[in-house]
């Protein structure tokens, strides 16, 4: 997208300073994610602050956004500022790993859509990947972080592509987090999975709820009516 900006139809991202721009697999998990019920979210890197934006919409809930990039952290503080949320909206300019030492919050709900790397671009050489790429390690740190900081009854959410998603589980098993459900997220129908938006709890599930959820028709032009009902709050062209 090279737009330097996504109009909504409540509030307006600018995304010229960020690597990550707004796109529709986050404005999905933006809408999708329960948060109606929520007093407190915590939104873990959140670029423009899009994921921040989009629950402080149709909520009351206070949201922090914990962020690392300069460039990224500055987008988000303009994009919280403009909104009509702005009282509501705190940016933490600093890693996860700093802001846990210093936070006395505890949060209903806490969503991130992590770092990730692809499993088809990572080298074969195992400790260049360990060099260079932080996912696995960032995963560890939200675990950790959930377990300590989410309420008894909360929820933890994410939007990862389908192997980091189960890479993902696996790590939050070591904390005590269960997965609760999984909704598939794919391109069209007949398409292939691009995401899976996972939802975990403190309460075990014996069988974890996976659902799909489909942008477009087959002709992969026309939206389908479940993503004309979800993003209607949210795109102007509905």
């Amino acid at each position: 997208m090279g737009n330097s900006y996504f109009q909504f139809k409540r509030f307006r991202v600018e995304q010229d300073k960020c690597a990550m721009k707004v796109c529709t697999d986050s404005c999905v998990f933006g809408a999708y994610v329960e948060a109606e019920d929520t007093r407190r979210v915590l939104d873990i890197g959140a670029g423009t602050g899009l994921l921040s934006l989009m629950v402080a919409q149709r909520t009351g809930a206070k949201i922090d956004a914990v962020e690392i990039n300069p460039e990224a952290q500055q987008q988000a503080r303009d994009n919280f500022e403009r909104s009509p949320w702005a009282e509501r909206l705190t940016l933490h300019p600093m890693p996860l790993q700093e802001f846990a030492p210093q936070n006395q919050q505890p949060y209903d709900l806490i969503l991130s859509n992590p770092p990730f790397f692809l499993s088809s671009l990572r080298s074969p050489d195992a400790a260049r990947n360990t060099a260079r790429h932080s996912g696995e390690l960032f995963f560890e740190d939200i675990t950790a972080f959930t377990s300590q900081h989410l309420r008894p009854e909360g929820k933890l959410c994410l939007l990862l592509p389908p192997p980091e998603a189960a890479l993902f589980q696996k790590k939050a098993q070591l904390q005590g987090l269960h997965l609760a459900e999984t909704l598939e997220v794919y391109t069209y129908h007949g398409g292939k999975c691009i995401r899976h938006i996972q939802t975990y709890t403190f309460s075990p599930t014996a069988t974890p709820t996976v659902k799909s959820f489909y942008i477009r028709e087959a002709d992969k032009v026309t939206y389908t009516p479940a993503f004309a009902a979800l993003l209607n709050d949210y795109y102007l062209i509905f």
